[in-house]
């Protein structure tokens, strides 16, 4: 079986290009400004897609924690005050919205609660719902991103195999994208088990399986892709060096380029497994060949 989903205008499967989102997540600082300069980045490297993150703070925060001081770039604040720093509202996501349409980019979110999911559904009309591997095993959260009609993408990091089973098994499995992770940030290239990207197509044979990879460089997302990943997510920001704990993991925009080049080329060079003589071949093969003829030699 080879399932194609439709995103929007696009279609996400076998068969169709690579799907690219820039997860810009949280590496705006809160800044609009930023997320624009992004979204040009996104949108010049030929990116499908940009995704941010909706939670509401004091229901993903626990509560021992919303008090705890911590240094940020407005200053020292607890960590709730922090967390709605990097909250947009619904007129931000609104230009957002705006600004995603004019630039041609397809633009998403991870909902991080029940409430998320409600906010976006009154205000937005996003081609899918993303689930970080954090939230895997909160299956209320996942069946609310479901019941909108939706796609729904879930990341597979931090899990265990039961788990992975457990939530496939909980959800709609007709419009399930399922992404294999490894959450560490950055993660070391010898924990990234591309392999596993195999072991969920031949596990989940009706689903399409693709990579959100959170590693320092390029060429293991071009492994991924080879390895039949049907869409792609990496993080992006402006600068590596700036403020955030995503930063580091993220590709900068110049390198995004790149990336979406390049797995191009690997789409183009993968074929269709099946043998042909092709027309440039056939001049160095009638030079070349001392047997032109098909014999069976005895």
């Amino acid at each position: 079986m080879n399932p194609n989903i439709s995103f929007g205008s696009r279609s996400v499967g076998f068969g169709s290009p690579v799907y690219l989102i820039a997860e810009i997540g949280i590496n705006h600082n809160g800044s609009l400004e930023v997320v624009k300069k992004m979204i040009d980045g996104a949108v010049a490297a030929g990116a499908d897609c940009v995704k941010f993150q909706k939670r509401t703070p004091e229901l993903c925060v626990p509560k021992d924690q919303w008090l705890l001081e911590r240094d940020t770039p407005w200053g020292r604040m607890t960590y709730i005050d922090y967390r709605h720093k990097v909250e947009f509202t619904a007129e931000d996501y609104g230009v957002i919205n705006e600004y995603c349409l004019e630039h041609g980019i397809d633009w998403s979110v991870s909902c991080w609660d029940e409430e998320a999911v409600a906010f976006m559904e009154a205000h937005f009309d996003v081609p899918f719902y993303k689930a970080a591997s954090a939230s895997l095993t909160d299956i209320p959260l996942l069946r609310a991103m479901q019941s909108t009609g939706k796609p729904l993408v879930i990341s597979t990091g931090m899990s265990t195999m039961e788990e992975i089973e457990n939530a496939v098994a909980s959800l709609h499995q007709d419009r399930l994208l399922i992404a294999h992770a490894t959450s560490s940030y950055p993660c070391p290239t010898n924990e990234l088990n591309l392999r596993m990207i195999t072991t969920l197509q031949q596990r989940f044979p009706g689903i399409p399986i693709g990579y959100s990879g959170h590693e320092v460089g390029l060429a293991t997302t071009y492994a991924a892709v080879a390895l039949g990943a049907t869409f792609i997510e990496r993080h992006i920001t402006l600068d590596r060096a700036m403020w955030g704990s995503d930063q580091a993991a993220s590709v900068e925009v110049g390198g995004l380029g790149r990336l979406v080049r390049d797995i191009r080329d690997i789409e183009g060079a993968m074929g269709d497994g099946i043998k042909r003589v092709y027309d440039s071949e056939i001049g160095p093969r009638a030079k070349l060949r001392r047997v032109q003829s098909l014999e069976v030699v005895a």
